[in-house]
């Protein structure tokens, strides 16, 4: 009998998926690489609901240490903000899901994998670009995508078989991994429209009202965060730590309207409290620490790097050769930043390292200890000069006129 390993959240989609496959002929294997989206009490629900539809085996692996190790340092190191706002917390574990998917398909002889995915969404591009690449002998399947299946239609179809899926799942389409969450659906999809209350607290914001202020101080080592108020963490323990004190107060919330790999424009809301705070810590450190044309260079790799790997790129060649560059530029970039998270965002209120490229000797808009009063005229008369040409130049075009 065929068989097909599916990527499985135990969400809406992922459910209609296992009864489609199961009805097409196919034994179905549920595979949950937990990204960071998951609790150990929801990981005990997905596996009790791929048993209940039938899945011939469940199959679980933790991939947070590879989303950070090679995606999320690098978003951290590049200052990564798709359209400037949004730091791009789901869409890049789908690599790491889907090289869990295909040794799963390899070790139960499974001729085939399938996602979820619709038919309108990114995430169906990412899965199926990374699985072409990693396993291109074996099918690719997307049963909501194939059978163009609606919210309401599969939840209908589910609903019939005696499986409920709880109404909160229906209503938006909710990603979550190591350092936040997206949602999706409903007012999402009008650009005018405030995205609801209900639609971030389903995706795990939920603001506290007597949570209050507080001043951190998060420290850096060649551009990734090793500290957090002068305690050593491990990366998923720091990133844990940092995540529970500033998501009661709303930070990280946002929304991000920009251009989907299809070519059409979509709009999602985002709870990424970890990331906001992390990427404003690390571009202020960097502003210390490198010189004028590394930010400028590095900025630049940075949004590319971001770009391919939301656009399903990142096993395109150029993304290591981005990453050696991104690694190297953070060699100096140590030292500790101390921030006020407040309700609703983030304050840089200093920002300190041994290779400081602020020197005593050469103050902004006070006497410098580096050149003097005549070589600072002379500057201004050279540097000028293309402008002082250039002038010249339109005026006496003007006069000849």
């Amino acid at each position: 009998m065929a068989a097909a390993a599916l990527a499985f959240s135990g969400g809406l989609d992922t459910s209609y998926a296992v009864l489609a496959l199961s009805r097409a002929g196919r034994d179905v294997v549920t595979v949950t690489v937990d990204t960071g989206g998951f609790s150990p009490e929801e990981r005990q629900t997905i596996a009790a609901r791929a048993r209940a539809l039938g899945a011939q085996a469940h199959v679980e692996i933790d991939g947070r240490q590879a989303v950070y190790d090679r995606f999320f340092s690098y978003l951290i190191r590049g200052n990564v903000l798709r359209g400037g706002v949004y730091p791009v917390a789901v869409g890049a574990e789908r690599v790491v899901q889907a090289e869990g998917l295909v040794q799963a398909a390899r070790d139960h002889g499974c001729d085939a994998v399938a996602h979820g995915c619709t038919a309108a969404g990114n995430d169906q591009i990412r899965f199926d670009v990374a699985l072409h690449a990693l396993a291109p002998d074996l099918e690719v399947l997307a049963p909501i995508r194939d059978h163009q299946v609606s919210r309401e239609e599969s939840t209908g179809v589910l609903a019939e078989a005696g499986v409920a899926i709880p109404p909160k799942q229906t209503r938006y389409s909710i990603n979550a991994g190591l350092v936040g969450a997206t949602v999706g659906g409903g007012a999402t999809h009008d650009p005018w429209a405030e995205i609801p209350e209900e639609a971030f607290l389903e995706a795990g914001s939920v603001v506290d009202p007597n949570a209050s202020e507080s001043i951190a101080v998060l420290g850096f080592t060649q551009g990734l965060p090793v500290s957090l108020d002068g305690d050593e963490l491990a990366p998923l323990d720091l990133i844990a730590r940092l995540d529970a004190r500033t998501r009661p107060l709303g930070i990280g919330r946002g929304t991000h309207l920009g251009d989907t790999i299809l070519g059409i424009k979509g709009r999602i809301g985002f709870v990424a409290p970890a990331a906001t705070v992390l990427i404003a810590a690390h571009r202020e450190l960097e502003k210390l620490v490198l010189t004028k044309r590394q930010l400028e260079v590095k900025d630049t790799a940075g949004a590319r790097y971001g770009d391919l790997l939301h656009e399903a790129l990142y096993l395109d060649p150029v993304c290591r050769d981005l990453e050696a560059l991104l690694d190297s530029s953070q060699a100096h970039v140590a030292g500790e930043v101390r921030i006020r998270l407040r309700r609703f965002g983030v304050d840089v209120l200093g920002v300190r390292s041994p290779f400081a490229l602020v020197q005593s000797g050469a103050r902004y808009g006070e006497e410098s200890a580096l050149w003097d009063g005549r070589d600072a005229a002379g500057f201004a008369r050279i540097y000028g000069i293309t402008s002082r040409l250039a002038e010249q130049s339109a005026t006496g075009r003007e006069e000849n006129r």
